[in-house]
């Protein structure tokens, strides 16, 4: 997009060509006529397929992504048990562990993967720790995932795996889902795919799929009638996000591989670029580039650079993740944790550079060029 001769990039962009726009239109006027609005067809075919593309036994389709952990978690049973959580993740992450009964502890992560390691899930660990969750940051599986999932054989603890942002992403060929006990997808409108608003469990274990089932519609033990048997509620996708979701689920391959294509074109030039330095992708790591995350150097002050970047060449960051880790979020005051240096230090220097599923490489281009003027204009030092 352009605003008078200049170029605009957004943080983010949806992409819904005409094609899938009539298609979506015409399956929600088949939910309109058929006066099925909720868990039918539409949902059931999302999750179908979603289940089919992250090679799981099974999915149930939620109103979010947050409802998907928080229904995962309560299938655990915390009862006041602690849950082992990064502490630079999203405050849904944390919250979902606080109202299905148990009590975060935050832990420190990787510099390299902004991700738990075995190591710092290890110093986490309580009498009282009941399950570890992993959160797949900005879309990249870590390769201490395996890790982590033996520490937690070992050690009696369920996995459960945050794919808010993993749609797609694999490690060695496994998805999101195969490592633990279950995984949580978002489809917020930001997402790689989205449904509009809505989430998606993924498990291979069928007593969390069916208990998922029963959480998610009011804890009834069937749909069409029954008694609650457990403390659920309306965590139901609509059919009309599902309509969306279906759609937008074919595109995800292409999606992901127009976010690589543009991925690579800034690796290639923030690698001549001073002062900012991009995470790297280990091998065996297909991320699908949700976010693509940088380290700036220490002195450059991120929020002059955003706005150098969005007043002079009309390049708008994406949020990080995250600019402000949960312990020092005043909701969690008095949460359990460890000394946590690496997430504070990770959560204050890093960006996020605008990377959408219809990216054009000019487009990424631009924004490169544009961040290493940037960079020189806030002071950033000579490339050596």
């Amino acid at each position: 997009m352009s605003t008078g001769g200049r170029i605009t990039v957004p943080a983010a962009r949806l992409v819904f060509p005409p094609d899938d726009r009539a298609e979506i239109l015409a399956l929600i006027d088949e939910s309109l006529r058929g006066g099925s609005l909720t868990l039918g067809p539409h949902t059931a075919a999302f999750e179908a397929a979603f289940a089919a593309r992250h090679g799981a036994a099974f999915a149930v389709a939620t109103a979010s992504g947050t409802s998907a952990l928080e229904i995962i978690l309560r299938t655990l049973d915390l009862d006041g048990a602690e849950a082992v959580v990064p502490t630079n993740t999203f405050f849904a992450t944390a919250a979902a562990v606080d109202r299905a009964g148990g009590e975060p502890r935050f832990a420190d992560v990787s510099p390299t993967t902004l991700a738990l390691t075995a190591e710092t899930v290890e110093a986490a660990i309580t009498p009282s720790t009941a399950a570890v969750v992993l959160v797949h940051i900005g879309g990249l599986m870590s390769p201490d995932t395996e890790a982590i999932a033996t520490l937690c054989r070992r050690r009696g603890l369920a996995l459960v795996e945050d794919a808010a942002h993993a749609h797609g992403s694999s490690l060695a060929g496994r998805p999101p889902g195969t490592l633990g006990v279950a995984a949580a997808f978002s489809f917020y409108p930001t997402k790689v795919i989205t449904s509009g608003e809505g989430g998606m469990i993924v498990t291979s274990d069928p007593r969390v799929r069916d208990e998922a089932v029963i959480y998610r519609d009011q804890g009834k033990a069937g749909f069409l009638g029954g008694d609650h048997v457990r403390m659920g509620y309306a965590w139901r996708m609509s059919e009309l996000h599902a309509a969306v979701g279906v759609v937008q689920l074919r595109h995800l391959d292409d999606f992901i591989a127009t976010r690589r294509r543009a991925a690579g074109i800034y690796d290639d030039a923030l690698a001549a670029t001073a002062g900012i330095t991009p995470l790297p992708v280990p091998a065996g790591c297909a991320t699908n580039y949700y976010k693509y995350v940088a380290m700036l150097e220490a002195g450059i002050e991120r929020a002059e650079l955003k706005a150098t970047l969005r007043d002079a060449h009309g390049v708008i960051l994406s949020g990080e993740v995250y600019a402000t880790p949960l312990h020092h979020q005043p909701v969690f005051a008095g949460a359990a944790s460890g000394p946590l240096p690496v997430a504070e230090d990770v959560c204050a220097r890093h960006v996020c550079l605008p990377i959408h599923s219809d990216m054009s490489l000019d487009e990424a281009t631009y924004v490169a060029e544009c961040v290493r003027a940037a960079l020189a204009a806030v002071g950033a030092p000579s490339r050596r």
